[in-house]
């Protein structure tokens, strides 16, 4: 199966092709029905949460082609419900390391994001500017600001028009994996919910099958709630989580926790679940994820994790680490063995608009195919944190970009980039 590159001229010109490869790839998944009701656009959501510093959503209005795409892609969610998750296809979710043809990202156009819109959006550009760099991007403009995007864009940032609710592709995207010779790829489409039911998230709940169609990938169902930031993993059989996530009743209530491993084995393709505890301290409550992965530890590379491990004893996520780092000192790997862990020292807090961050991590970076892409928070931590990256990747640069907005929206780095695999 040949893929589009994301090279700007060959998406300009595929997007016209948009409802002809949605048909197709309808087709080709029998067990799917056409949706029987229209793309919700009540009030509430088009005007979002009114609080500041948080994940937001607005419907906003649709593109006339990719809303007639969808119309005739059977995206909904009430179809779909009874779609089996996937069987064990041989389709494995690659490491982070591994090669990259591409990373998938949303410019914020949400106004209820009010005085922080513009940071966001600025915030958002420099993630991309920095990652183009290394690798290409493809950025979604939601209608009406592709070319205001465009222009604030680097040369190796493709940008396409397409619906969506926010910026947090990792969450929102499909997750990709590689079949067993490399040659091809699909997308694992799970149900995404808002971050258990937070938010209205039509749009970004239909995001996957969009984003499969244009890149001329089939999807793969998955019928649970789950979000990428959920879980890492080293495409060798192994995925850590956390239990305040996963098995939050606002997820997949009907679900138990073994079936909950099961499921997500089968998607990624691997073998041993491994549970922490906790996420960090202020990623739980009205207004977060329930406690992310990637805000708490990352692959390095196989049986080598960075974790989140503040030395201040006064800061609050230390107990929660070391709770986390004990599961982990007690645990191997798919393939049997130990964990090396490297503590990441610092984890500064500091104020945005009057408002206290204490979500803010390290941990949530962009490991592209050359360099480092690194969130930074305007305090003395910042240069502790990039030598630790300079020391665990040597060779390869390590860029800081400002992710105080990010952090105080409910991210960072990570959180609002997908990587797209390589494949042949």
């Amino acid at each position: 199966m040949h893929l589009y590159l994301f090279r700007s001229c060959a998406l300009v010109n595929e997007i016209s092709g948009w409802i002809t490869r949605g048909t197709r790839y309808m087709d080709q998944e029998q067990d799917i029905q056409l949706a029987t009701e229209p793309l919700m656009t009540d009030q509430a959501a088009m005007e979002g949460p009114t609080n500041p510093g948080r994940r937001r959503f607005n419907m906003g209005a649709l593109v006339a082609i990719t809303a007639t795409a969808i119309g005739t892609s059977g995206l909904g969610r009430l179809a779909r419900a009874a779609e089996p998750n996937p069987t064990s296809d041989g389709y494995r979710v690659p490491a982070e390391w591994e090669p990259h043809q591409s990373v998938l990202m949303a410019y914020p156009y949400d106004k209820s994001y009010k005085d922080q819109l513009k940071p966001m959006q600025d915030s958002v550009i420099n993630v991309a500017n920095a990652i183009a760099q290394f690798e290409p991007v493809l950025m979604m403009a939601m209608t009406g600001n592709t070319e205001v995007v465009r222009k604030r864009c680097g040369p190796n940032v493709t940008v396409i028009e397409y619906p969506y609710n926010d910026c947090w592709t990792r969450d929102t995207a499909p997750v990709f994996a590689l079949s067993p010779s490399g040659h091809d790829m699909l997308g694992r489409d799970f149900i995404f919910n808002g971050w258990g039911n937070r938010w209205s998230a039509t749009l970004d709940d239909q995001l996957p099958v969009g984003v499969c169609a244009t890149l001329n990938v089939p999807k793969s169902p998955v019928n649970m709630v789950f979000e990428g930031g959920a879980v890492i993993t080293d495409g060798q059989g192994t995925l850590i989580t956390t239990e305040q996530c996963l098995l939050n009743p606002n997820r997949n209530p009907s679900m138990t926790k073994t079936q909950i491993e099961t499921a997500l084995l089968r998607a990624y393709n691997a073998t041993k679940m491994i549970w922490l505890p906790y996420g960090v301290y202020g990623d739980d409550g009205a207004a977060a994820t329930d406690g992310h992965v990637d805000l708490v530890a990352a692959y390095i590379e196989p049986a080598h994790l960075l974790l989140n491990y503040p030395s201040d004893p006064n800061n609050p996520n230390v107990p929660r680490m070391a709770e986390n780092l004990a599961v982990l000192q007690q645990s191997t790997d798919a393939r049997g063995r130990p964990f090396k862990i490297t503590k990441m020292p610092v984890q500064p807090t500091f104020k945005v608009s009057g408002l206290t961050v204490e979500n803010f991590s390290y941990i949530n970076f962009y490991k592209s195919n050359v360099g480092i892409v690194v969130p930074t928070s305007s305090t003395p931590a910042d240069e502790i944190a990039l030598n630790l990256f300079r020391e665990i990747f040597p060779g390869r640069p390590v860029v800081g970009v400002d992710g105080t907005i990010l952090a105080n929206n409910g991210g960072g780095v990570h959180c609002i980039t997908q990587h797209i695999p390589s494949v042949g």
